[in-house]
């Protein structure tokens, strides 16, 4: 295992070395500055991240699902992504996961020394009976957590893609995953604080993962999410205002459209837009693999 003092995440930052001296706005100010850096760090690995969006889409077009494994903070920026994708995307809360070492107490409490036995995190794989569908995502700051590394290696010893973040580029060549995301986003504020710039980092990853493949699956029309679930009042006004704006009806009557459709935003669009029963809607984007765009523009409806 290589020595974590080598490790970018574990590194002291010269620019923060006295920051336990500055007052409250000179604190805000360098964190502020550090933090800055991240956006360009993810950018860099752009490539990565759509590599890794079409292997995720692959994998859930074959029916396979999305696994994140991490620990600490990562795994809980694995579990935050995962449980954020059925209201947004209206997806099965099976078909992205989030797997934390030291499992559901560990997103409130601290649980760091479960995340030093790899197989543990194999076993884990084994459990969710991981198979070549699927795709797993280890997140490790460091990218030497041991819990994290067996899961992948298992991950691949079942035969699923596998994906890696990490903020450790040094760690990079050593990570067997057929796809790894490595933004530098270089010493923490904190020496070792990797819930600060390596923890905004991973989001920002999570967040375009998830949200690339969802768009590639046509779960967005245009820039909206028409596939959310409506389950409170905030998503059902915001499923009314989809539809209001795709379609160009009044609130009340998106509304009484939404009620015919079962609340399902894209569904109520293709009845206005076809002039088509429920059923008919469903069949109709069922027969377009879901894409609503197919459905509705011109060009789908010519002949």
């Amino acid at each position: 295992m290589m020595d974590r003092s080598k490790v970018t995440t574990e590194r002291r930052n010269g620019r923060t070395a006295d920051i336990d001296t500055r007052s409250a706005l000179g604190i805000v100010d360098a964190i502020n500055a550090e933090d800055a850096l991240v956006p360009a760090a993810v950018a860099r690995e752009r490539e990565q991240i759509a590599a890794a969006i079409e292997i995720i889409v692959e994998r859930f077009r074959r029916g396979g699902r999305l696994i994140y494994v991490g620990a600490g903070t990562s795994g809980r920026l694995g579990v935050l992504d995962a449980s954020e994708c059925p209201p947004t995307f209206g997806v099965p809360r099976t078909m992205v996961q989030g797997i934390i070492a030291g499992g559901r107490r560990a997103l409130v409490r601290s649980a760091e020394g479960l995340e030093d036995i790899a197989a543990d995190g194999a076993a884990e794989i084994d459990r969710k009976r991981v198979c070549e569908r699927d795709a797993v995502c280890g997140i490790a700051a460091c990218g030497l957590t041991p819990f994290v590394r067996g899961a992948v290696r298992r991950a691949r010893q079942r035969g699923a893609a596998t994906l890696f973040v990490t903020c450790s580029p040094e760690v990079r060549r050593l990570v067997q995953a057929d796809v790894v995301i490595c933004p530098e986003v270089g010493p923490e504020a904190l020496t070792g604080s990797t819930r600060m710039k390596a923890g905004t980092a991973t989001k920002l990853v999570l967040n375009t993962l998830t949200t690339g493949a969802m768009i590639r699956l046509g779960k967005v029309y245009e820039n909206l999410m028409v596939d959310l679930r409506a389950t409170n009042v905030k998503l059902r006004d915001r499923a009314e205002r989809i539809v209001t704006e795709v379609t160009g009806l009044s609130r009340p009557a998106a509304r009484a459209l939404l009620t015919k459709a079962r609340g399902e935003a894209k569904a109520a669009i293709v009845m206005h837009e076809r002039g088509v029963s429920y059923r008919e809607a469903r069949r109709l984007l069922k027969a377009a693999d879901g894409l609503l765009r197919t459905v509705i523009d011109p060009p789908a409806r010519e002949g």
